[in-house]
This record gives C-alpha cells, sequence and structure tokens, in this order.
C-alpha cells in the first residue's frame, strides 16, 4: 500500500518534506519506520512470515510487527497503528519501550532502495492474547522460543529475512533482560 510518508536527511532529521512510500523507495529518500518485537514473560518471541505478494522478502520470517512511519506521525504512534493493522492488537503506549533507532541502506534487486531509520521497541505481550493477522500483509504468525530463534540466526536458516547478527542480538539481549526469572 502507498502511504505519505516523511522525508529524513542522512542524519536522521526531519527535513519537512513528505512523499509517497514508492517515491522514497524509488528515489532513495531516507524515511522512518518502525519494528515492534513482541515477547512473552516465558521468553517467546512472535516471529511475522511476511506476506507472499510483498516487494521486498515475500514469505520470510522477521520481526513480530514492521512498517512505515505516515507522514505527521509519532514513532509511537506509528508503531500503535501497526500493530492495530498487522496483529489486531491494541498496545498500550507506556509499556512499549524503545530501544534503539538504527540506519539502515540497501538497495533490492526490483529497484527498491530503502534507506530508513528504524524505530525499534519491545512489547511484553500475553501469550493468550488473540491475534488476528493482516492478511495482506501477514502470511503467518509464530511464537518461537529465544533458543530456537538463536538457532534459526547461527544457522543462516534460508527462511528468515537477511539481517545483522548483531542487530538480532541486540534485541535479544534486551529481552532477556525484561524476563521474568
Amino acid at each position: 500500500m502507498d502511504e505519505l510518508i516523511d522525508i529524513l536527511d542522512d542524519k536522521g532529521n526531519y527535513t519537512g518534506q513528505t512523499a509517497l512510500k514508492s517515491v522514497a523507495h524509488a528515489k532513495g529518500l531516507f524515511h522512518p519506520t518502525i519494528h515492534v518485537w513482541c515477547y512473552t514473560d516465558d521468553g517467546r518471541l512472535l516471529l511475522q512470515q511476511r506476506g507472499k505478494h510483498k516487494e521486498t522478502y515475500p514469505l520470510k520470517w522477521d520481526v513480530s510487527v514492521a512498517g512505515h512511519i505516515g507522514a505527521g506521525e509519532t514513532p509511537e504512534l506509528g508503531a500503535f497503528r501497526e500493530c492495530q493493522e498487522e496483529l489486531g492488537v491494541t498496545i498500550v503506549k507506556d509499556q512499549l519501550v524503545k530501544l534503539q533507532v538504527y540506519k539502515k541502506e540497501k538497495k533490492h534487486p526490483n529497484g527498491i532502495f530503502d534507506r530508513e531509520f528504524t524505530h525499534v521497541f519491545l512489547y511484553r505481550l500475553d501469550k493468550s492474547t488473540p491475534l488476528i493477522k493482516q492478511e495482506s500483509e501477514v502470511e503467518a504468525l509464530q511464537w518461537i522460543s529465544i533458543t530456537e530463534f538463536k538457532s534459526w540466526i547461527a544457522e543462516k536458516h534460508q527462511g528468515l529475512i537477511p539481517n545483522s547478527e548483531e542487530r538480532f542480538g541486540f534485541v535479544l539481549s534486551a529481552i532477556k533482560k525484561r524476563l521474568t526469572p
């Protein structure tokens, strides 16, 4: 879905300009995105299998929720909206924990040039929370143990979205610090 997004400079500062997501991807304009990693108290992560019609990494397993921040939206509101759209879950804003913002630049074979500043959040979710996947964006949802996810990363699992082991490690470490012993 094409949407209007804010344009950033190469340091992550808002420029005051907006563009359609398709234009930002075609021209390689920096823009803000969100990742929300949902986890349970017993150390399980919610992974999302990207929809088969996604322009990048179709059917690959990825972060619980990912998306573009709409023009004029804060990262927190973007996270709130994307969780509602992709999982059917209404999150409590003050339970959303911001971990970091990282810069990513990736040119895809299909011509999409992702230049993003991704705001990474954690959100503790009760495993009994009903999930309703967004059919147009999400193929499947799966709870996976941190141990199993680490194995996927170590073996460079072909079904997993290509990503930096360092970034995955950072997120897993942050989640482990929040688990109840």
